[in-house]
């Protein structure tokens, strides 16, 4: 089941882009990231609403609480740069360049998570970057 989520994450996220390159024309970037904000806002917390699972907010630990902020602040962060970075630039340039989160992602998950990196995924991270910069340059 995590295989649909992620393909169908992977389509939402595209679609997201296409979408946000026609519609944040003559928008402010930072003004067209809090329209975008306040929609997921909204969309998340009706699912929350949706499937009862308000309840369990009493039940999150401080240490939940504290990345889950600062996975908040990284994600707006993110969001901000990627608006501002579409709007002055191309999207088939700035979206594989965003997708270097990938390698740099999995390089934290080997570092802090202690996740395994394996040849295999250092092969995938080398071929990321090379078409990453085969597609930009």
């Amino acid at each position: 089941m995590w295989f649909l989520f992620a393909i169908l994450s992977a389509v939402f996220a595209a679609l997201t882009s296409i979408l946000a390159k026609i519609g944040i024309n003559g928008v402010n970037s930072n003004l067209a990231t809090a329209i975008r904000t306040v929609v997921v806002v909204f969309m998340a917390w009706g699912m929350v609403f949706l499937t009862n699972a308000q309840s369990g907010i009493s039940e999150i630990s401080k240490k939940s609480w504290m990345f889950l902020i600062l996975s908040g602040l990284a994600t707006g962060a993110s969001w901000l740069c990627y608006y501002r970075a579409l709007q002055i630039g191309e999207v088939s340039k700035v979206v594989p360049i965003d997708k270097l989160s990938i390698v740099i992602t999995l390089v934290l998950a080997f570092v802090f998570l202690h996740e395994t990196f394996t040849a295999k995924s250092l092969i995938g991270c080398v071929l990321i970057c090379a078409g990453t910069l085969l597609m930009v340059l």
